[in-house]
């Protein structure tokens, strides 16, 4: 008995949410995922018992795209499920386990395994944060109830894990039941959030200006002369400080990514038994979507608690932080870029000097900014590639699709064989330029900032899943008013 034997009985057994045993009508899909939403902010907004004040929020930078809520029930959001997707992806693709997606079974037992690394990886998430000090238990609670701190730590671990196990279910459900993607659902409602408040917040920053873009523009507007705000250094104030370079770049991403969204190639396609049955197979420029990025992000995060964690043991050979932030190292240079703050060489030293420590020199953050373009572009085609091919969107299981649906290209033969052909010329090619392109956005939206404390990866990710949600959308009205293009997607 091989060891995929062993464990498929397992992973089977683990408690999963029932697929639906037919069609979910859109309404009711449209209330689940509704639900679901109203349950995430309820959960965002349910603190950890237990925790003390004095703890450090280790993933702050990464919370626009973890889609977690700081000091909460769910702290530790979408993180445990992104990573044990690249740890799986990771290992199909090496492979050192050996599936064929394409097969049911095998797709059955690569979601079981992942399942299974999910609940793994809400342990070892919470766990270096709770015993290296970061998530710290209330000492006042702890003499309240007459036990040790132990105890507190313990209670906290069973609440972060209960959480993670919620934020699971509910993508679950929001997959099988709903309306697109749990986890892009709550990436834009975290991000979402967060724009919201960028725009009106009126409490003040370390500096005194409001964080909000409209607050902070009525209060320069009191305060600040005209001479000033109209000399070369006033003008670099307004770009920066006053907000104007991170709401050009926030609406220039949103105006760039929905064009993009539209750029597609169309396959024509026909109805090999009614005549006059037309189509097509339209293959996006991103063609992957924008998730890979949420792994390349997710996968420098943890490179960055490896080294938060040995440098708070006194083990600085990686780098020394300050918080999350690395100050040197090499951790400095796999950090990512989340705003002009991290490359603008006045900027650097501004931020280093509020941590007490030399800025770096010019070459280094140079460097800097090229390590996390080869993240991002790089890590853009290799998670794309691994993400089409694991989720059945490869060429062989698309000529699948549309042969099981009674469609055929027209100028050739009505077998898969010549319809994965076609699909070989343009999948794969698409989604490298794709993978590539989305890495260089994301990067250029990273240096030039956003509104709120969203990020460039977090805006990008946002304007992307509401795109692909306004199509889910008007693919299930389509269905419901055509029940025969429902076979085209598999459904009854």
């Amino acid at each position: 008995m091989t060891l995929r034997d062993t464990l498929e009985p397992f992973f089977n057994k683990l408690p999963a949410v029932a697929s639906p045993e037919k069609h979910v009508h859109f309404k009711d899909k449209l209330w689940w995922t509704l639900g679901v939403l109203m349950l995430y902010f309820a959960l965002a907004n349910v603190p950890l018992f237990g925790m003390s004040q004095d703890s450090v929020d280790l993933f702050e930078s990464y919370r626009a795209f973890f889609a977690g809520a700081s000091g909460s029930l769910i702290l530790l959001g979408i993180g445990p499920i992104v990573t044990a997707s690249i740890v799986l992806q990771l290992l199909v693709g090496a492979e050192i386990i050996k599936l064929d997606l394409s097969d049911p079974r095998d797709q059955a037992f690569f979601q079981g395994a992942q399942k299974f690394l999910v609940f793994v990886m809400i342990v070892l998430e919470a766990l270096p944060q709770l015993l290296g000090g970061y998530i710290q238990p209330d000492p006042g609670l702890a003499s309240v109830l007459g036990v040790g701190l132990g105890v507190i730590t313990f209670l906290l671990l069973v609440q972060i894990f209960i959480g993670g196990a919620l934020i699971l279910f509910m993508d679950e459900v929001v997959s099988k039941w709903g309306i697109g993607s749990g986890v892009g659902l709550f990436i834009v409602a975290g991000i979402s959030q967060q724009i919201v408040t960028g725009i009106l917040n009126w409490q003040p920053d370390e500096t005194g200006l409001p964080i909000g873009l409209i607050p902070k523009w009525v209060y320069i507007a009191q305060n600040v002369g005209a001479d000033y705000l109209f000399s070369g250094e006033g003008v670099m104030f307004m770009l920066i400080r006053g907000g104007i370079l991170a709401l050009l770049s926030t609406v220039a991403i949103f105006l760039l990514v929905v064009y993009v969204e539209s750029t597609r190639i169309e396959i024509p396609l026909a109805h090999s038994a009614v005549r006059g049955a037309r189509g097509r197979f339209p293959v996006k420029l991103i063609y992957a979507s924008v998730l890979p990025m949420i792994l390349v992000r997710a996968l420098q995060a943890n490179i960055q608690m490896v080294g938060i964690i040995l440098s708070s043991r006194g083990i600085n050979f990686l780098g020394e932080f300050s918080g999350s932030t690395p100050l040197n190292g090499i951790m400095y240079y796999l950090a990512p870029i989340n705003s002009p703050y991290d490359w603008i060489p006045s900027l650097v030293r501004e931020s280093f000097a509020s941590y007490g420590v030399a800025a770096p020199a010019t070459w280094q953050i140079a460097l800097h900014v090229f390590i996390d373009a080869l993240f991002l572009i790089g890590g853009g085609i290799v998670f794309a590639l691994f993400w089409i091919e694991t989720t059945g969107m490869g060429a062989k299981p698309t000529a699948q699709k549309i042969f099981n649906s009674g469609m055929q290209i027209p100028g050739f033969r009505r077998n898969i064989g010549s319809i994965e052909k076609v699909m070989q010329r343009y999948i794969p090619k698409v989604t490298v330029i794709g993978g590539a392109f989305i890495g260089i956005l994301t990067l250029v939206a990273s240096l030039l900032g956003t509104i709120g404390s969203a990020g460039g990866t977090g805006l990008l990710l946002t304007v992307s899943i509401v795109y692909r949600l306004y199509e889910d959308i008007a693919s299930e009205q389509m269905m419901e008013m055509h029940p025969m293009i429902r076979s085209f997607f598999g459904e009854q």
